[in-house]
């Protein structure tokens, strides 16, 4: 009898550690999460670039001065004029900076919701939509000189050729900025893209959280989603948020257009380039290449998220015992 009271005490007591492991705040890891943005940017973008170039194609466009009549026209006229490689002019300077862009997108999220967590483990709906915004205002330092560069390279292709002239590259396009203007150079448009970023990572996070915990799990005892779920999660997350902030997209895009065509208006900032746009061309002009930046956000952020969530860098890093 002595020696069952023993053991009753021993399963007693490794029940009462096991409730204060269990109680004890999950470890943030840190390393694992960062090299899973980066992988998952990477993918995301190289798998979506070509939408986006037509999607910066068709929102520079202003007033009459029209090349493309829409998506499709776009799309099949920079094909046929600058071949597949064509597609992804300026996507070398978005893949080099992707990867520390979605990284502290991404991680940053995730690192905030983990310090905004009550004692409880509950995150309300305004904790959440902090978190992402604070995610988004960390991405800027990043984001904003790639936007730039890319957009540029973007665009530098069609106006060469309408123009006849050679294209500058985009490393000499950014040292010549850094020359004439300093580091700040890079940082045309910041305030656009601090607000547009900003804007989406508030509808996106929150949103992306809620329909990522309704689907099933990858297994019985897991807390983390199936890849499917993770998938469809952020391609809805993506394709929501994008439309909503695709009005201070197009108002980023043309703030950061480093050369302008022939009776293209100038803009001096975020409240100018929003009054002579609703002036010259209406409402609807803040829609421009909504349907593209759908198409673009939708299936990056799906893809990125999935890729986020299986998990490589824990694998890897468990597997040589790195972690």
């Amino acid at each position: 009898k002595k020696a069952e009271n023993c053991e009753l005490q021993r399963v007693a007591g490794m029940a009462t550690q096991t409730q204060k492991v269990d109680a004890q705040p999950a470890q943030f890891r840190l390393l694992p999460k960062v090299i899973n943005g980066a992988i998952a940017g990477l993918i995301g973008v190289t798998c979506t670039f070509p939408i986006d170039l037509v999607k910066t194609r068709l929102q520079k466009q202003q007033g009459g001065h029209r090349m493309y009549s829409g998506m499709i026209d776009c799309g099949k006229k920079t094909f046929m004029k600058e071949g597949f490689f064509g597609m992804y002019r300026g996507s070398a300077v978005n893949l080099l900076l992707i990867t520390p862009e979605k990284a502290i997108k991404l991680v940053g999220n995730d690192f905030f919701r983990h310090k905004l967590e009550t004692p409880s483990g509950k995150l309300t709906l305004p904790r959440e939509c902090l978190a992402g915004g604070l995610a988004g205002a960390c991405q800027i330092v990043v984001t904003t000189p790639m936007e730039l560069l890319k957009i540029h390279g973007q665009v530098a292709g069609a106006a060469a050729d309408a123009a006849g002239t050679p294209r500058a590259s985009t490393t000499s396009v950014a040292l010549n900025l850094i020359r004439e203007r300093g580091i700040t150079g890079l940082y045309k448009g910041f305030g656009s893209t601090f607000l547009r970023d900003v804007s989406f990572s508030v509808i996106y996070f929150p949103l992306f959280a809620h329909l990522n915990h309704l689907g099933p799990r990858k297994s019985p005892d897991s807390q983390d989603a199936a890849f499917y779920v993770s998938l469809l999660a952020g391609i809805v997350s993506g394709a929501t948020g994008s439309f909503c902030v695709t009005p201070l997209d197009v108002i980023k895009t043309r703030l950061q257009i480093l050369k302008h065509g022939d009776g293209d208006v100038k803009f001096n900032g975020v409240i100018d380039c929003f009054r002579k746009t609703l002036t010259n061309e209406g409402v609807t002009a803040f829609f421009k290449g909504a349907g593209c930046r759908m198409a673009v956000v939708a299936p990056l952020f799906g893809i990125a998220q999935a890729v986020y969530y299986v998990g490589i860098a824990e694998f890897l890093l468990d597997k040589c015992s790195f972690a």
